[in-house]
């Protein structure tokens, strides 16, 4: 498998082609077995992104105790699911999803992508099609919560008080995009917080320097349909929004590339 053309235009424009091309073997196919299966099984957390049953992206956050995790060969088990109130609760299968595990005290992370073959109230099972780690590179320390069950509230992507202030004081959210045909991935991004600015109906952080792949830059490239995860690892509260993404490359700063993302839709509760 190689990089897709959303990848290779943004690796061009930024100029590190060369360097991402040494970097296509981590795009083989999957195993979860060894050490993957090992660090799988003492994580607590994972995050996914994948569509409603209208087809909408979102991006979620799910924690259990270590073992929820599990893996045999190409396939992931995650042993719950996303609960009511969560905008991915009652996911339908035979989707392509993207998943991250991740564990923020550590500062480790492993992207896993593929297939939605089972999804029940209590259980997913992933086909997995890509498995490689990230470096730990701008993960802030956190705690994992587990959150008391909240009301959601849902509006169409206007931002109130209390969004604002949780997206103001974030160094740390999940992003989650998708390809039309190579599937859904989910990513970290950290930084101080402010990194992520509210401009007006929409949201603004700087692209910091990473690994060169470009998985997100290169889906927006070719599909805007973005989702955004902001949580409080405080009280457990989680931000949801969907909406479409942008890349501007004069935006100044290290590297002169910032993301633009227009909310459509926004659901305020806890992760599952």
């Amino acid at each position: 498998m190689t990089f897709h053309e959303g990848e290779l235009d943004v690796q061009e424009k930024a100029g590190v082609a060369q360097d991402a091309a040494r970097l296509e073997g981590m795009l083989r196919p999957a195993s979860l077995e060894g050490g993957a299966k090992k660090f799988l099984a003492q994580r607590d957390f994972v995050a996914i992104t994948a569509r409603d049953g209208d087809g909408r992206l979102w991006t979620t956050a799910m924690s259990g105790l270590p073992g929820f995790l599990d893996s045999s060969g190409s396939t992931l088990t995650i042993r719950t699911a996303p609960g009511a109130g969560d905008p991915l609760c009652g996911l339908p299968a035979w989707q392509q999803v993207g998943v991250l595990v991740i564990d923020l005290a550590l500062r480790r992370r492993v992207r896993i992508n593929g297939e939605l073959v089972r999804s029940t109230d209590g259980e997913l099972e992933i086909a997995a099609e890509q498995a490689y780690g990230n470096c730990p590179q701008y993960i802030h320390p956190h705690e994992v919560v587990q959150p008391a069950s909240t009301l959601p509230i849902v509006t169409d992507g206007t931002l109130g008080v209390e969004q604002t202030a949780l997206i103001e004081a974030a160094d740390t959210f999940f992003l989650g995009t998708a390809h039309p045909t190579r599937g859904a991935d989910t990513s970290h991004k950290g930084g101080d917080p402010g990194f992520v600015r509210i401009d007006g109906t929409d949201l603004w952080w700087p692209d910091y320097p990473g690994n060169n792949m470009f998985n997100s830059l290169g889906n927006i490239a070719i599909d805007p349909t973005t989702a955004l995860l902001f949580l409080d690892f405080t009280t457990g509260t989680a931000l949801h929004l969907s909406g479409t993404a942008t890349i501007e490359w004069d935006a100044g700063g290290e590297t002169g590339r910032a993301v633009r993302f227009h909310p459509t839709r926004s659901v305020l509760n806890s992760w599952s």
